[in-house]
């Protein structure tokens, strides 16, 4: 896959990069490093995240609809406002991810780690959250879940 020129392979080592705007459909980014990218307003949709580290990573406004990130670590992420509709996070560690008016219509959240995460005016329906751990997690609704 190319961006702006540059070859970016499976596994890459993106840390810290700016791909912010980037439009990359159908990505194979099976493991990549991307702790600390900026991804926002990227045009991820149905990549393969699968296995990536994406610390701290800004993917706010990114549309990532049906993209596959089980397993992957979105450890403290700021996915304010990114549209994650039938994106598939199964096991995902969203812990302390920033999920704000986030679209999440449909996507696979079962076994994900959610907690600290703040899901304020998110759109769950349609998501799958069962196994999820959501304590301390701020809801939909503001409320903090036990």
């Amino acid at each position: 896959m190319e961006v702006d020129g540059y070859k970016i392979e499976p596994g890459a080592d993106l840390v810290g990069a700016n791909l912010a705007g980037a439009r990359m459909p159908g990505a194979d980014l099976v493991g990549a490093n991307l702790m600390k990218a900026n991804l926002s307003g990227t045009n991820l949709s149905g990549a393969n995240l699968r296995g990536s580290i994406l610390w701290e990573a800004n993917l706010s406004e990114a549309n990532l609809s049906g993209t596959n990130l089980s397993g992957a670590d979105l450890w403290d992420a700021n996915l304010e406002g990114t549209n994650l509709s039938g994106a598939n996070l199964w096991g995902a560690n969203l812990s302390g991810a920033n999920l704000t008016g986030a679209n999440l219509w449909g996507a696979n959240l079962m076994d994900a780690y959610l907690m600290g995460a703040n899901l304020s005016g998110a759109n769950l329906s349609g998501a799958f959250l069962w196994g999820a751990n959501l304590e301390g997690a701020r809801m939909p609704d503001g409320t903090i879940h036990d």
